[in-house]
């Protein structure tokens, strides 16, 4: 950096190793447009990531994909300048006249005007990424920070779901260029479910909560995409497409006299394995999801307090997190009865099944149906969570109190703490099943 005029100048010379693959060799030189030194070294710095981001993609790729490096680094230097990136069609949509002057007077100033010309002015063509490429810069650029709190198996289910819709594209269409998309490709993926949604013949082998979630993954990932590139004005060709969701049917409930006289009782769950068998006994009593009860840390078992509790929250290791469905599931759930015998047998946590909550379900309903521990097929692990719902209800539980202890969304501005845990432990103890402690 070096200070001409006034103002300061970004002078940095091309590696030789690179030097025939860039246009602007031997140096690069271009004002900075201001003579304050903070300001400047932040417009350098900026510069400089989009020119080592350059150099290291000729380095590795030599001139394999010009089009994505030029449009990269143009991007960069116009964030360096102050400004967003447009394409030019986007320029000529927005029609901000002042912030088209502006840009111009930018290029006016800059002592190689081509060089800062054109990304500013958005004739920079947008690469021709194919829909498998975008999605990898989806999950690695624009939600990257999305991720970050989640555990790898939820990042791993996460994208899974929406890597179906990008896999389902390239098998029915092909590995297409996002530019080239079109409403007629949006279509034939809409036929591709309607037929197996609602079929002439024959009976359907999928919902329509499968469809739209493919439709909607789909949908996302172009405006996202676009967006990212600069170019959020573009028609979304997967707009529109979508199919009626009739109301789903509920997860039944396990009536309470077979959770009490069946699965609880002695020997009914011998063969289970100790861990499955208390995260089993702890969802009895507190309702929470198989999933939150596996991933509880030593110090989530608050044993040691007045009212023992679970303090479910997200995992904030920065080498193991892990976030929780919502918000509102953030909760403090008092121990009692069962769970609270199996929550002291198992103080540690459960670190057979921390990160691996799918084969925890796996294995719990596995067991219960093979041992006829359901009441119907339709019945699943998760109906215990739905029975302590109807538990809390039946006996006479405020709706609030409930939803706290469930981790649901409550439909109006919250005040206070929901009630003492103290408070809490009262309301529940008027639910709580008798159990064999032979059975913890």
């Amino acid at each position: 950096m070096a200070k001409r005029a006034g103002n300061y100048h970004y002078k940095r010379r091309v590696p030789s190793i690179v030097a025939h693959l860039d246009k602007r060799a031997p140096v690069v030189r271009l004002s900075l447009k201001t003579s304050d030194l903070t300001l400047a070294r932040r417009k350098r710095d900026l510069l400089e990531q989009a020119d080592d981001s350059l150099w290291a993609s000729l380095i590795v790729d030599g001139d394999t994909d010009p089009a994505r490096r030029r449009y990269e680094a143009a991007r960069k230097r116009v964030e360096a300048f102050g400004f967003t990136f447009h394409t030019a069609d986007d320029l000529r949509m927005i029609h901000n006249l002042d912030d088209l002057r502006r840009r111009l007077m930018a290029v006016e100033a800059a002592v190689r005007p081509q060089d800062v010309g054109m990304p500013l002015l958005g004739a920079v063509d947008v690469p021709q990424t194919t829909i498998s490429k975008a999605f990898d810069v989806y999950c690695d650029e624009i939600v990257a920070d999305e991720l970050v709190n989640k555990s790898k198996v939820q990042k791993d289910q996460w994208k899974k779901v929406k890597r179906r819709a990008v896999n389902n594209f390239i098998l029915l269409i092909s590995d297409k260029p996002m530019v080239d998309i079109t409403v007629d490709d949006a279509q034939k993926i809409y036929q591709h479910w309607l037929h197996r949604i609602a079929p002439k013949n024959g009976k359907a082998t999928a919902g329509p909560s499968s469809g739209n979630r493919d439709l909607g993954n789909l949908r996302v990932l172009y405006s996202a995409y676009f967006k990212y590139q600069g170019d959020a004005q573009r028609k979304n060709p997967f707009d529109g497409f979508g199919f009626s969701m009739k109301q789903k049917r509920p997860r039944p409930p396990i009536p309470t006299e077979w959770i009490r006289d069946r699965i609880m009782k002695r020997g009914a769950l011998a063969g289970l394995n100790e861990e499955a068998r208390g995260i089993l006994l702890i969802m009895i009593e507190t309702g929470a999801r198989p999933s939150e009860i596996a991933n509880l840390e030593e110090s989530a078992l608050r044993l040691s307090h007045k009212v023992p509790y679970l303090a479910i929250e997200p995992r904030e290791d920065p080498d193991d997190p892990r976030e929780i469905k919502t918000e509102s599931s953030r909760r403090m759930v008092p121990l009692i009865g069962v769970a609270l015998a199996a929550a002291q047998r198992h103080n540690k946590g459960f670190p057979k099944y921390r990160n691996r909550e799918n084969e925890l379900s796996s294995a719990l309903n596995k067991f219960l149906r093979t041992n006829h521990l359901f009441p119907s097929r339709e019945h699943k692990v998760y109906s215990i969570r739905h029975s302590f719902e109807d538990r809390m209800k039946e006996g006479g539980l405020e709706d609030e109190l409930r939803r706290i202890l469930m981790g649901h969304t409550i439909d109006r501005p919250r005040y206070g703490s929901g009630g003492s845990l103290e408070w809490r432990r009262k309301q529940l103890m008027q639910i709580v099943l008798p159990f064999d402690p032979e059975i913890v």
